[in-house]
């Protein structure tokens, strides 16, 4: 692992953290103020860090406590001042109708080290359907 790579994973780390404890302001300042990122729920595409801030409180809104993040099959790859790194997510938590809920996401993230700082300039969520039904493909034990 280069140190690029390790400082990727550090930022990473920090973003599922920040994410977990619902901190916008530091989830926020892993991200470049031109962020785009692509999301399941609309408008879809969120452009600039206060569209990014908006539905990451949104997100936060939706459950009752802390967020369950966990990080599966995380792959980092780096090259010069750019970076990309894709991984899956167990998003899980109690909703604020008190139901506990977990679903699959897919994240790809690009990042572009600049003054020595690595920002995310993209991001982009997907969840996975199954293709019989067209439904979101939960875990099979929630």
């Amino acid at each position: 692992m280069t140190s690029n790579d390790s400082e990727i994973m550090e930022l990473l780390e920090g973003r599922v953290d920040a994410s977990q404890n619902k901190d916008v302001d530091r989830l926020m300042s892993f991200y470049a103020p031109d962020v785009v990122y692509y999301d399941v729920v609309p408008p879809l595409q969120f452009v600039g860090v206060e569209d990014v801030r908006r539905n990451f409180v949104r997100w936060f809104d939706e459950y009752d406590g802390p967020i369950s993040l966990e990080t599966h099959d995380l792959s980092v790859a780096t090259s010069g001042d750019v970076a990309i790194a894709h991984m899956l997510h167990l998003d899980s938590g109690t909703r604020k109708n008190g139901l506990k809920s977990a679903i699959w996401v897919r994240s790809t993230v690009s990042l572009r080290r600049s003054n020595g700082t690595w920002l995310i300039t993209h991001e982009h969520i997907s969840v996975p359907i199954n293709p019989e039904n067209m439904q979101a493909w939960f875990p099979p034990d929630m």
